[in-house]
């Protein structure tokens, strides 16, 4: 990712040896161990909710390509949006519907 070799490592470690001292250098390479963790979690969930925005878009677009044939004579790639659209919404009814 970055392209640092041992020998970079190594000058970087000698470094922040002699700058922080060894009582702080432990705390510090945690926090930031912590830290970049916590960017690379950021950076998945904003991925994941992107590509989730991105094909509810794809979706709705499908359905409305949909409604203008009138729900007749879809093309297989509509016709699967349009059921998963339909599974969705029944999902989201079962709870609320009443039990007899």
């Amino acid at each position: 990712m970055f392209d640092i070799g041992f020998w970079e490592l190594l000058v970087i470690g000698i470094v922040a040896l002699l700058v922080l001292g060894p009582e702080r250098l432990p705390g510090a390479i945690r926090s930031t161990s912590r830290a970049l963790s916590g960017v690379r979690s950021m950076a998945s969930n904003f991925k994941q909710e992107l590509e989730q925005q991105l094909k509810i878009q794809e979706l709705h677009d499908n359905l409305k390509k949909a409604e203008k044939q009138d729900l007749k004579n879809l093309s297989p790639e509509l016709q699967k949006s349009v059921d998963e659209l339909r599974d969705a919404a029944q999902s989201v009814k079962k709870p609320y519907q009443k039990k007899e």
